[in-house]
């Protein structure tokens, strides 16, 4: 078990988060989760040992061994990739250099033969003869081939890398695995594989990711930052957000009796097991779920962006059709058609290839051949996922900034709108050049939602975003009622909200009607 005893973090006179006590145990998957700042890494790498502790400790059983997922891509870059993936094992590969140690005398004493023994046993113990075939068929599994297993780390690019950083983490089954965004630059089969891994694993996992759909696959309990505290509680991210939203919207009313209040609460549990019947969760959890009472579940102080598209004016019955549409060195022969309503995620490997594909439909590029046509009475919105065009060099304040797009001049209007967006009273004032990756997001979609387009595309929207904003974003895009084309690496978006399947393949399209879940099934069965 790893225990945390009175843990306090103050950096400053800030105090991140104090007097905290907890017990991560075997079986579990904790999701770590609070808002920008609220200390989720600092909170790992204090786990990890990599940050000491200002009062209170972290204490591991003893014969425990704990493996982190390294942030540093060119730390076994002098290794090769099957060596940094038994360097997972520290005393694994200790064992391994010793023998050779003493394979390597040329004069070999009883004492010597003793030692080897022992170092044998253990070795036969850690299931050391079969750790490089384990290694490699763990790199296969993530794509990574043959060929690649015995080149140096430095020789691979960085989305290699980061499998084999993986795999270094997840080798040799660790009693304890923390992983900070363990998804991050993951293609889908992988993310895919490393679901079903950790849904096998039977000892403790501790991760922080903004991805929603793997979080809510593999989690039993979300890890609360909030309050100055970090609360535990059973359940997945869906239903940390649902039920914490309920308490919230319960607050408010002040007349409702607590016994209704825990009668909406029992109620909402027992909806949400049920429609839960895929998630470890749903039957490992739900006597556990079934004991919540409204003390255990606090509402939130976070605090989450309104997004809502809403179109100026109902589409016709043409809305897009695209006919061979080819750019040399992107794609060619692209045909399909978008109808009236339809939300439509488009897929390549390569973001860049999507990239091209919007730039053309939104007038920015050219093709080399082929047509497309929007229909008359469409009003398109475009949000591209470089927005370095709108805010470099720009020393307009936010205010400004926006009125730029907006037919409304009244400051207050534009303020109204930069509220939304959670930049209120002075933040409003901040100059445009200066703000963060995700402050920018949201300005452009503040501007976008300003555009009342019937028709929009959002190319790569969660980029930046924390878990409130991309929540907020999910639910904006869910409710919208006109025409969508997207592109997303947030599976959760994509599971929720496209109904149409758009593939760019090397010679042509592949296009249909279909939900997300259906098309990896359908890919996954070929």
């Amino acid at each position: 078990m790893l225990r945390v005893n009175n843990l306090r973090v103050q950096f400053g006179k800030r105090i991140l988060f104090e007097e905290v006590n907890l017990n991560f145990t075997k079986g579990n998957c904790y999701g770590v989760i609070g808002a920008n700042g609220a200390g989720k890494s600092t909170f790992l790498k204090i786990l990890s040992g990599d940050l000491e502790t200002q009062k209170g400790g972290i204490s591991l059983d003893k014969g425990l061994r704990m493996n982190v997922l390294s942030q540093d891509q060119n730390k076994f870059d002098d290794q090769t990739v099957v060596k940094t993936i038994l360097l997972g094992h520290k005393r694994l590969v200790e064992i391994m250099d010793q023998k050779e140690v003493y394979y390597q005398k040329t004069e070999f004493t009883d004492q010597d033969g003793i030692e080897l023994a022992e170092l044998e046993a253990e070795f036969l113990e850690l299931n050391g003869w079969d750790a490089e075939s384990n290694a490699e068929s763990m790199l296969n599994s993530m794509g990574i081939k043959n060929e690649l297993h015995q080149k140096l780390m430095k020789d691979l690019d960085s989305k290699q890398k980061v499998k084999v950083l993986l795999a270094n983490a997840l080798f040799g089954n660790p009693d304890i695995l923390i992983l900070d965004e363990p998804t991050n630059n993951l293609e889908i089969n992988t993310v895919k594989w490393l679901e079903n891994f950790l849904l096998g694993f039977e000892n403790t996992v501790i991760v922080v990711s903004h991805n929603r759909h793997f979080i809510n696959k593999v989690c039993t309990h979300i890890c609360d930052i909030d309050y100055g505290k970090i609360n535990i509680l059973v359940g997945n991210y869906d239903f940390w957000y649902e039920s914490s939203q309920l308490l919230l919207k319960q607050s408010k009313d002040q007349n409702k009796k607590v016994e209704i209040r825990a009668k909406e609460l029992k109620e909402f549990i027992a909806k949400f097991s049920a429609n839960a019947s895929k998630s470890k969760q749903a039957t490992s959890r739900k006597k556990a779920l079934e004991k919540l009472t409204l003390e255990d579940i606090k509402p939130s102080t976070r605090r989450y962006p309104f997004i809502d598209f809403k179109p100026e004016r109902e589409a016709g019955n043409d809305i897009l059709v695209v006919e061979n549409l080819t750019k040399e060195g992107y794609f060619k022969n692209l045909n399909f058609i978008l109808n009236k309503g339809e939300k439509a995620v488009v897929l390549n490997d390569n973001s860049r290839v999507v990239t091209m594909l919007f730039e053309i439909l939104s007038g920015n590029e050219k093709a080399d051949s082929g047509t497309f046509k929007f229909g008359q009475t469409i009003n398109l919105s475009y949000l591209p996922e470089n927005n370095d065009q709108f805010f470099s060099g720009n020393d307009l304040s936010l205010v400004d900034w926006l009125k730029q797009y907006s037919v409304e001049q009244n400051e207050s209007f534009i303020r109204g709108w930069l509220g939304r967006m959670l930049f209120s009273g002075e933040e409003a004032l901040k100059k445009a050049s200066v703000i963060s990756g995700g402050e920018k997001v949201r300005c452009m979609l503040a501007r976008t939602m300003l555009n009342s387009g019937n028709f929009l595309i959002l190319n790569e929207p969660t980029n930046h975003l924390d878990l409130e904003s991309i929540t907020a974003l999910n639910n904006g895009m869910k409710r919208y009622q006109g025409n969508l084309l997207f592109a997303s690496h947030d599976q959760e978006i994509v599971n929720t909200v496209a109904d149409k399947i758009i593939q760019i393949l090397a010679d042509g399209v592949f296009t249909k009607s279909m939900n997300y879940d259906d098309y990896l099934e359908r890919i996954y069965k070929q």
